[in-house]
């Protein structure tokens, strides 16, 4: 603690010394309110998910948007499996990045970052890449050398893309980190949930592409399982009272969920008051590391060997499989409080 206190008074020395030698500023032209105004890129992000799928991707879109401490470098929008409910066409990464499209252009972003549609398909085998804009941005984006910002690749969905770049140029592996909302639970570590399937969903879109990264890669992975991504848990409460009232963005994604809580009902399914926003973990495992010695510090997680997965998407052990990390607990309060204050944030500076 002695170390972080003497780094600060250095740093408001710094601050202070720099303030007085320099001629006033007008407050009118300085936007203080604005999330970016002290806050600088420390990372690096390429945003892969299915955002024509699950609602919850587009929050996560939205949340790391408004995250000044990420330079976005890629938001890619990718597949579904076959015949999903949520689209049944061929065409579900066409419909995913025109839902990146739509989110940019209600926030006034449009063409201010590179947008990239990946593969419609899943891998056919675990030797032969799809090939598609989206892996080649991958690629080159991780193989740069003029920067130090380290790279996330982080992904709520398949992995096909990602597999795809690595079966196109291994040497990626070294030169970025998976951050992967996926999988099922860790038996000893949580129990499955009640009525569960053993395919967990994101892993059965591409069950192939998820042995290219567990199986054959060395790509450091901090997987977020299904026990951990079912804890970040939106009250309808808080979809009404601090999302729906934020401007055109916030009425968007409550309008965007209200509308599947409706086709859902049609069916007799009861949701009760709350939706899981599995997605949102990607936003606090980067934009919120810890201050100092950076790292996601308020969530938890355990080091355990990379296993295998198996043609079902079921794991196999591998006790010889690099340590991969599995998160066990995440900080849902950090995660919403960030959401709702960035949100109110953006809509207060668009509105003067």
């Amino acid at each position: 603690m002695r170390k972080y206190i003497c780094v600060i008074t250095l740093a408001l020395c710094l601050v202070c010394t720099h303030s007085f030698a320099q001629p006033a500023v007008d407050q009118k032209k300085t936007d203080t309110s604005a999330p970016g105004y002290i806050v600088k890129p420390r990372m690096r992000v390429i945003i892969d998910n299915d955002f024509g799928g699950d609602p919850d991707g587009l929050f996560a879109l939205v949340h790391h948007l408004l995250s000044p401490s990420v330079d976005i470098r890629a938001i890619i929008g990718s597949h579904l499996k076959p015949g999903d409910g949520f689209d049944r066409s061929n065409e579900t990464a066409v419909h995913a990045r025109q839902k990146i499209e739509e989110v940019l252009s209600i926030m006034n972003l449009k063409d201010k970052f590179a947008v990239y549609q990946g593969t419609n398909f899943p891998l056919e085998n675990i030797s032969t890449p799809q090939k598609s804009a989206a892996a080649d941005a991958i690629i080159k984006e991780a193989m740069r050398d003029d920067t130090k910002l380290p790279l996330y690749v982080v992904c709520g969905a398949g992995l096909t893309d990602l597999a795809s770049a690595y079966l196109l140029e291994p040497k990626i592996a070294s030169r970025l980190t998976l951050i992967w909302i996926g999988g099922p639970e860790y038996t000893d570590i949580a129990l499955p949930p009640p009525g569960y399937t053993s395919l967990e969903y994101n892993l059965g879109i591409d069950i192939k592409a998820g042995q290219v990264i567990f199986n054959k890669s060395s790509i450091p992975i901090w997987q977020v399982p299904r026990n951990a991504y079912r804890q970040v848990l939106l009250p309808y409460s808080s979809l009404v009272l601090k999302i729906k009232t934020q401007g055109k963005i916030g009425a968007y994604l409550s309008n965007t969920l209200e509308n599947l809580l409706q086709r859902i009902a049609k069916f007799n399914l009861n949701l009760g008051e709350t939706y899981i926003l599995g997605d949102s973990p990607l936003v606090l495992l980067t934009a919120l590391q810890s201050s100092f010695e950076a790292d996601p510090s308020s969530s938890q997680y355990v080091l355990r060997p990379s296993p295998l997965i198996n043609e079902q998407g079921l794991y196999e052990i591998n006790s010889s499989g690099r340590n991969i990390r599995v998160y066990t607990a995440l900080d849902v309060r950090l995660l919403f409080e960030d959401f709702f204050s960035k949100l109110t944030l953006f809509t207060e500076t668009n509105n003067k």
